[in-house]
């Protein structure tokens, strides 16, 4: 049974991120707040959790992983960093985009994608994220908790509003997961907009959250 943690929204307890972030050294996987939606995820350093992380989603290690940097001085730690692709993070992050970049040495193989050698980063607008980021030291593997749903022969429900019930989240992973991170908000349903920033102009290749703005930006 997981670990629940309820932390404030827009002021994360020091206390709180301090045991997340023990938990997620000693190689925890948690359920946790996104500014898209609610993700799976754990510190990038632990192989062992990145593979349950895997099993959880039932993902193949041909597919690579996102993972949440706090700013663009870290995106450049962990990916090759164009002068195009430095100008469109830079005009659109923080925010709900996932850049497909050419990884550093410093990302592990079971995150990247092992053809390509490309993973998806984010830097997220979100306080709760930030603070673990910052508090771990490492980034944090984001992958979308709802996929889960349409694997399931009773998918959770989605409300007009574009929300799954937290109840209903909460009940569907805790036995698969070491910690659930509860900040008070319904889960979302749409994710990031994916921009494929590895080649000469920047390309969106799935429209999620604020898509029109990248869209607008690309264009000039």
């Amino acid at each position: 049974m997981a670990t629940i943690y309820q932390i404030h929204p827009d002021t994360p307890q020091t206390r709180i991120v301090e045991q997340i972030k023990n938990d997620l050294k000693s190689g925890a996987v948690m359920l946790y707040p996104t500014d898209t939606v609610y993700a799976i995820g754990c510190d990038i350093s632990s192989k062992s959790a990145i593979q349950r992380v895997r099993q959880i989603k039932q993902m193949s290690n041909e597919k690579p992983l996102t993972f949440l940097c706090p700013s663009l001085s870290d995106v450049a730690s962990y990916a090759f960093v164009t002068d195009i692709a430095y100008r469109t993070m830079k005009r659109l992050i923080p925010g709900p985009y996932t850049f497909i970049l050419p990884t550093t040495k410093l990302v592990p193989q079971i995150v990247m994608n092992p053809k390509r050698k490309t993973t998806g980063i984010r830097v997220p607008d979100h306080q709760v994220c930030l603070a673990l980021l910052n508090a771990l030291g490492n980034p944090i593997i984001s992958t979308s908790a709802h996929v889960l749903d349409q694997e399931e022969s009773a998918p959770l429900s989605v409300e007009k509003n574009g929300y799954f019930s937290q109840v209903e989240m909460f009940d569907h992973l805790e036995k698969l997961v070491d910690i659930i991170v509860d900040n008070g908000e319904e889960p979302r349903y749409v994710g990031s907009t994916i921009l494929d920033l590895t080649g000469e102009t920047p390309e969106i290749t799935r429209q999620g959250m604020e898509w029109e703005a990248a869209a607008a930006w690309i264009a000039g």
